[in-house]
């Protein structure tokens, strides 16, 4: 007959078991207090940095942290649950002396198959943790993730779920997005090209194009939207009877089709106003017989 493998000492065995317990718990609540005071931190410090850019809306970019940093500390404090309670379990089964050599055998054999059986799925969460404490993207951005490019609705930690301009939704394991294009970080570039006759002179088209920005700058209507004063960079392009000016503006993240649509607008109606005439069409000669 095979012994008892359990040893039990009193009073030494009880206290020690207790004082192990006493120690988890302790070394628990002082790692999730790390946890918290650390998310907390990381909040702070990316709402003081937006504020001092003065990039984007603070308002939005907190939530945008707050829920980014509520996932990673709820990740963390599983994390840590899980490793201290494993430990202590550990610990207690060496105390009352039962052989640790065979479940620590079969359990590396059992992470050995789950690991090969489960690569893609461990890719995925790690991808997903590290887009996350990255800040890759969040709800709402604009993004190009190769595959597909719309509009963020949800980040988890294995899939991540965007609706394109159609209105399909496509939902993108994370272990398989290896680019992300992200056009809301910050803020959201518009431009804008206006095509005139070649035979124009461009400092004057210039000159009328510049007023019209500073003319959308000022209005209430745009103000919050506009970052800065729309610059117009010049002459982009000069093709046979066709001169193209372009105009660069820098907005809130997402808000520049708006803004695009604004300039283009006022832009074609203040050169018509100044009898700046459009590009020319090239007819081409007819066909040689």
């Amino acid at each position: 007959m095979l012994p008892l493998a359990i040893v039990i000492t009193w009073p030494e065995t009880p206290i020690a078991i207790l004082i192990t317990l006493v120690v988890a718990i302790a070394g628990r609540w002082l790692l999730l207090r790390a946890i918290k005071r650390g998310s907390d931190l990381a909040v702070s410090r990316a709402n003081q940095r937006r504020a001092d850019q003065g990039t984007g809306d603070v308002a939005l970019y907190a939530v945008r942290h707050v829920a980014r940093a509520a996932t990673m500390g709820s990740l963390l404090r599983s994390v840590t649950n899980a490793a201290i309670s494993v430990l202590a379990v550990l610990t207690i089964m060496a105390i009352l002396n039962i052989p640790l050599t065979p479940i620590l055998a079969s359990a590396g054999v059992g992470g050995v198959a789950l690991g090969f059986g489960a690569q893609s799925l461990v890719k995925d969460y790690l991808s997903g943790i590290f887009m996350i404490v990255e800040d890759q993207y969040g709800v709402g951005d604009l993004v190009d993730l190769g595959e597909a490019s719309g509009t963020i609705e949800d980040v988890g930690l294995r899939v991540t779920r965007l609706r394109d301009g159609s209105g399909q939704v496509w939902y993108i394991r994370n272990g398989e997005i290896v680019r992300v294009g992200n056009q809301s970080q910050g803020w959201s570039t518009a431009t804008v090209d206006i095509p005139v006759d070649s035979s124009e002179d461009s400092v004057r088209v210039i000159e009328v194009i510049t007023s019209v920005c500073a003319d959308v700058h000022a209005d209430p209507e745009w103000a919050a939207v506009l970052l800065e004063v729309p610059k117009v960079v010049g002459v982009q392009s000069v093709e046979a009877g066709r001169m193209t000016i372009r105009t660069i503006a820098k907005t809130q993240p997402n808000q520049h089709f708006g803004v695009q649509r604004a300039l283009l607008d006022r832009q074609l109606h203040a050169l018509k106003e100044a009898g700046i005439k459009g590009p020319r069409v090239m007819h081409s000669p007819p066909p040689s017989l």
